[in-house]
């Protein structure tokens, strides 16, 4: 097993193969043979087994799962923040790498006037566009979908006055753009800025290998903000923030909940020694939700259906 070349599933966008590439250097740093796998979504049925037998559901990691399940690859680097919070069957979580920035900015063409009167942003996550909304109701979110690359390009191309991205994602393929503000005042996706590494869960070589780059404090942060998502979400996609903190020996937590058109929030925000992490994601959640927040999340339900 010493010789064994570990396969690294990766989609082939410039960010994945970016986070691919990162893995692959700490891996080979430490000893290991790895070979970059870029995997394109092709739709595959597994042995004519229906994908929701396994537990598949995430969009982004969908064609991924589907390659590690059939042995095409070992392992897969995806944005924690795209995984969805319950993995597929005989896929587990190996490591949490080190937290990059977690921050949400605004990509501008140069002027900001824009934020005092009337204004068209674009963005494809409801968070995003239920935050922006609750901060200016009178501004009018498109929806912006891609990768960074094919967002930034729609941008350009439209007359939009700006778009919301994750800034991680922008400096870790140097493509940042300089006309940028920070938007100190969003609450992050759970776990963005991270990057994790599954395997299956019955491959013990690559799990030992890959537990070698865990980044415990990170794990600990997103562990909290995916339990918070979890534990709100209960299968349905809604304007969900969080974000954890390792302050000395405590753990600050921001947590929120929006109604779809960012005129109802429910937020929570908390301090906890770091010795009770466990269940310190749930127990937010269920505060949200019995604040207001169950009722919140039927309406979320109702008005997605339409």
């Amino acid at each position: 097993m010493v010789n064994k070349v570990i396969k690294i599933g990766t989609r082939d966008s410039q960010l994945a193969l970016w986070q691919a590439h990162t893995v692959e250097k700490k891996l080979n740093d430490l000893g290991y043979k790895t070979e970059i796998v870029a995997v394109k979504s092709t739709g595959d049925v597994i042995l004519d087994i229906p994908l929701y037998d396994f537990g598949i559901t995430g969009i982004f990691t969908k064609t991924l799962d589907i390659a590690m399940i059939k042995g095409e690859v070992d392992i897969a680097v995806h944005s924690l923040k795209d995984v969805p919070t319950s993995l597929p069957k005989g896929i587990v979580q190996t490591a949490v790498l080190k937290r990059a920035n977690h921050e949400d900015i605004l990509v501008h063409k140069g002027n900001l006037d824009f934020l005092h009167s009337n204004g068209t942003i674009a963005t494809g996550s409801l968070r995003r566009q239920a935050q922006w909304l609750n901060r200016f109701p009178n501004h009018k979110v498109e929806d912006l979908r891609g990768n960074v690359n094919t967002r930034l390009q729609k941008l350009k191309d439209n007359d939009w006055n700006g778009a919301v991205f994750a800034k991680a994602g922008l400096e870790r393929i140097e493509i940042l753009p300089e006309n940028h503000i920070v938007l100190d005042w969003m609450i992050p996706a759970p776990a963005q800025g991270a990057m994790v590494i599954v395997a299956m869960d019955n491959d013990d070589f690559c799990k030992e290998a890959t537990s070698k780059l865990n980044h415990f404090e990170s794990e600990i942060c997103t562990t909290i903000e995916r339990q918070f998502l979890k534990t709100l979400e209960g299968g349905c996609t809604a304007p969900i923030g969080a974000f954890a903190e390792i302050i000395d020996e405590n753990i600050r937590f921001q947590g929120v909940l929006f109604s779809l058109d960012g005129k109802e929030k429910i937020e929570i925000e908390k301090v906890v020694e770091i010795t009770h992490y466990k269940n310190f994601g749930q127990e937010s959640a269920l505060e949200i939700l019995e604040n207001g927040g169950r009722e919140l999340m039927e309406i979320i339900k109702r008005d997605l259906k339409k």
